[in-house]
């Protein structure tokens, strides 16, 4: 029997593109392509999968969401992640939540069929560089808690003078915590790294 394989990723070309390398595999069949965390659960509900290639930054339900809800879902399913970054939160967040295997985007496609059959095989997929630090244990949080502390306020819509203020912090001590939790989150602006922070369950709110 072929690999059955369904894809998670909320750009048309990505789906596309690998949909139609894979197709090219005897032994890997795509049996569906989900632009969105609750397409992939539709499907995952009525359609057998061995593998899952999900990306994690995606609107509504977050990769890392859907990820703990596949493994209600379809427990043997195995999920990978393909994403275009590669920080210690991110990947310690998809690990956790059942992740078998971790590739950047920009790997050759013939890399991530070979990562399908590995997966498939009962193996698991991670760069080296990220294998020895899951395996060392040297995994961070990526974020101190102090900027955790920093991040949930401001994503509750405090002004950097009402943060300073309610922490007991001056306001460059707190623009300075929020330009190196842009650097670590490899972002732009603080609205992308409340995003990507509540997307990858570094903060909650009510």
């Amino acid at each position: 029997m072929k690999i059955r394989v369904l894809m998670v990723d909320d750009h048309p070309i990505v789906r596309v593109g690998l949909a139609a390398f894979l197709g090219l595999q005897e032994d890997i069949e795509v049996v569906g392509a989900a632009a969105s965390g609750h397409e992939a659960l539709f499907i995952l509900k009525n359609t057998p999968v061995d593998i899952i290639l999900i990306d994690l930054r995606m609107p509504d339900l977050s990769g890392i969401e859907t990820l703990e809800r596949i493994i209600t879902i379809a427990p043997n399913a195995r999920p990978i992640v393909l994403s275009s970054f590669e920080y210690d939160e991110e990947i310690y967040a998809a690990v956790k939540a059942g992740a078998k295997g971790y590739l950047h985007k920009d790997v050759p496609a013939d890399d991530i069929a070979d990562a399908i059959r590995r997966v498939h095989e009962g193996k698991q997929v991670f760069p080296r560089r990220i294998a020895n630090r899951l395996s060392n244990q040297r995994m961070s949080a990526g974020l101190s808690v102090r900027e955790k502390e920093i991040l949930e306020l401001v994503a509750k819509g405090l002004t950097n003078r009402e943060v300073a203020g309610t922490l007991g912090l001056s306001q460059f001590t707190v623009r300075n915590h929020l330009m190196h939790i842009m650097e670590k989150l490899d972002v732009s602006d603080r609205t992308e790294a409340i995003f990507v922070a509540i997307q990858t369950g570094l903060i909650t709110l009510p």
